[in-house]
């Protein structure tokens, strides 16, 4: 019995370890298609975030079979726990890549996405993800620990493109519109890293049972 809970505990690891490569996936889309503006990666996207919420429920009926049919004891209780909360947490990072793909056809032909420090914000972003995902895959608390400290540095970088839009707002560079919808992709970014940061706490959780 417990040889069949340590495989579907493993099959629970691999299906979460592909769920957050494919939020890395729509996250790196999301940013090419901000800045070149290829309709044919918008529908990847759409593809992907597609995907993702079938791993979602695909790991929820997995997570509910280890709950119900086996005994898990306290630590494989904070694994199965830990890994509801973080698909949660995954599925709104697809959520989001998703959100910026469909506001960044209106800021693609301005090129004012090109003159402030989104594209700094968004691979800033987009390293907290891949540490979070990478700490879970390697039960590293140090890494996680790494993607919690990133998320500073997307929150100042969130304040600075936000500044930069509002003075350009002041100055009548550009249409206002367009602005406005750039702010709203930065809150997007800025909402990523804080899903980033829920998954390292959630990874630390797991594996020390302490809670960030």
């Amino acid at each position: 019995m417990r040889n069949r809970f340590e495989r579907q505990l493993e099959e629970l690891n691999n299906e979460i370890i592909t769920m957050g490569a494919l939020c890395e996936e729509a996250i790196e889309t999301s940013i090419r298609y901000l800045f070149d503006g290829n309709e044919e990666l918008k529908e990847l996207i759409a593809d992907t975030e597609k995907q993702i919420n079938g791993k979602e429920r695909d790991i929820e009926v997995l997570c509910m079979k280890l709950l119900m049919q086996q005994q898990p004891v306290a630590g494989d209780l904070r694994i199965i726990s830990s890994a509801l909360k973080m698909i949660s947490d995954l599925e709104r990072i697809g959520d989001q890549a998703l959100d910026i793909a469909s506001m960044a056809i209106y800021v693609e032909k301005s090129g004012m996405q090109t003159r402030v420090h989104i594209r700094d914000m968004a691979n800033a972003t987009m390293k907290m993800v891949q540490y979070s995902i990478e700490s879970f895959v390697k039960k590293d608390v140090e890494l996680a620990y790494e993607a919690i400290r990133c998320d500073d540095e997307v929150d100042r970088l969130f304040n600075t493109v936000k500044n930069e839009l509002v003075d350009a707002v002041a100055n009548g560079e550009e249409n206002g519109e367009a602005l406005i919808d750039l702010v709203m992709i930065a809150k997007y970014f800025e909402r990523i890293g804080d899903h980033a940061e829920n998954i390292a706490e959630w990874v630390i959780y797991s594996i020390t049972g302490e809670h960030v």
